[in-house]
């Protein structure tokens, strides 16, 4: 019997990728025993329309620059190159289409659970794949009773992972940054250089 391959997929606006996000990916792949993490940056995310990002190219220069050399970790510019906002259940329909014989897992964090129902086309993205659930500090998960009123069928496809526990975000990066602050440790030394010598998230920019 043949042995299904098992595929990850994190996706976000990776502004920046920071070292939570690859011990995330990392963490995730031993415990489910995935054979690749695909990072998936947003191009337009559709929740993000009235804030400002940084420019695609450079969100997917971090990234490349974060996980090269890292095995089992791949990026993935489908989103990059769709016109439009960037919806989760159309990346996962077109990632079906492309690895039709591989179980994919989208890797997602519990307090992005409980907004799932507000998601776009939720109840497809649950028929394509199963959900890889992750605690986040700060975050409980949801009543799984109620969840399941909202989308029948998501029980049997969660899978509630105990950790990692990661405490850091862009947000926070961008943050510390803008008021002069380290973020040693916060993301991969080449990616810190890179908003050092591009002189992101300075407010005077």
């Amino acid at each position: 019997m043949a042995v299904v391959r098992k595929t990850g997929v994190l996706g976000g606006t990776f502004d920046p990728v920071h070292s939570g996000h690859i011990r995330l990916a990392e963490e995730t792949a031993t415990r489910l025993g995935l054979a690749e993490v695909v990072f998936i940056p947003a191009g337009h995310p559709w929740f993000k329309e009235d804030g400002v990002i940084t420019p695609a190219e450079q969100r997917l220069e971090m990234l490349r620059l974060a996980l090269s050399g890292r095995e089992g970790l791949s990026i993935s510019t489908m989103e990059l190159e769709r016109p439009g906002p960037s919806y989760t259940a159309d990346t996962m329909a077109e990632l079906r289409r492309r690895r039709g014989g591989e179980e994919l897992y989208f890797i997602l964090g519990v307090d992005n659970l409980k907004e799932l129902p507000h998601w776009h086309q939720p109840e497809m993205l649950v028929s394509l794949c199963k959900l890889a659930v992750v605690p986040r500090v700060g975050s409980c998960p949801p009543d799984l009773d109620t969840l399941e009123k909202s989308l029948p069928g998501i029980k049997k496809r969660l899978v509630m992972l105990e950790g990692p526990h990661i405490d850091i975000s862009a947000s926070e990066i961008r943050r510390r940054v803008a008021t002069g602050h380290s973020i040693e440790g916060m993301v991969p030394p080449e990616v810190a250089s890179y908003i050092e010598d591009h002189r992101l998230y300075r407010r005077d920019e």
